[in-house]
């Protein structure tokens, strides 16, 4: 059996008025590749921001990678979690070019005032060409396509040489071709680099096949948590997203997998 290297139990996350975590439990193993499921404002994105050391917990315990998160532990941590967010909107005259982009990955693995050496930009090049980016290193990170930037953003992330992979809406707002890319990247960088990831998405129709794991959330609560085979019924996303099984019969057909 594989070690569990992500432990939540109980976890009570809250933002002023909001709760946005109830008391969730969630125990991850090496090497899973688990889907996080769920409409707007489930608590998905706060599930994240607890495994990677960011998330203030009013109770419960969090143990990632064998280390109990506690108030100031979280830097040490997150240098061996990456974190890819949904697309962001840059700035087209910011003046960075993505080789500097994916290198910034590497600083909180060198510590203050130290500057990157031969093998820091080695390990940069290395996954610029695992994201089909090398070409473009010299670019303008406002320069490039949505889909571009996503795999710079990638690139940054491994560049830290994480163990626990961390995808947060990593396809919204990119067009459907985009889309497919990145998912297929994901697929590739989770197998080759042997990595745990974790990947959210409130869209079933962007959720890569080699997830063998889903988890549903809604209102700060895992729903469901089992193989997509057993946990995605018509029946279970109805309550799910809050709309006829009918509407979820005609989304099915929507779906391609990847």
């Amino acid at each position: 059996m594989s070690d569990t290297i992500i432990d939540i139990e109980r976890a009570v996350v809250s933002f002023r008025e909001d709760v946005a975590l109830r008391g969730v439990s969630l125990k991850v193993s090496s090497g899973e590749f688990v889907g996080i499921v769920g409409p707007n404002g489930a608590g998905k994105t706060t599930l994240l921001t607890v495994v990677n050391g960011l998330g203030k917990l009013l109770s419960g315990q969090v143990r990632v990678l064998g280390h109990t998160l506690k108030s100031g532990n979280g830097h040490a941590l997150r240098k061996k979690v990456g974190y890819v967010p949904q697309l962001e909107n840059i700035d087209p005259r910011m003046p960075i070019n993505v080789h500097e982009v994916v290198m910034i990955g590497r600083y909180g693995l060198l510590g203050p005032l130290k500057r990157p050496g031969k093998t820091d930009w080695k390990i940069v090049d290395e996954m610029l060409e695992l994201v089909g980016m090398t070409q473009l290193k010299n670019r303008p990170i406002g320069h490039l396509s949505g889909g571009e930037q996503q795999r710079v953003a990638i690139a940054r992330c491994l560049a830290q040489e994480p163990e626990i992979l961390l995808l947060d809406e990593p396809t919204a707002s990119l067009d459907f071709r985009a889309q497919r890319e990145i998912l297929e990247l994901v697929k590739l960088i989770h197998n080759l680099r042997h990595l745990t990831s974790l990947f959210v998405t409130h869209d079933l129709t962007t959720l890569p096949t080699i997830c063998n794991r889903l988890v549903l959330m809604k209102k700060g609560l895992i729903w469901g948590d089992g193989s997509p085979e057993k946990i995605l019924t018509d029946l279970n996303l109805s309550r799910l997203y809050d709309i006829p099984v009918s509407e979820v019969k005609r989304k099915r057909e929507e779906i391609i997998p990847v």
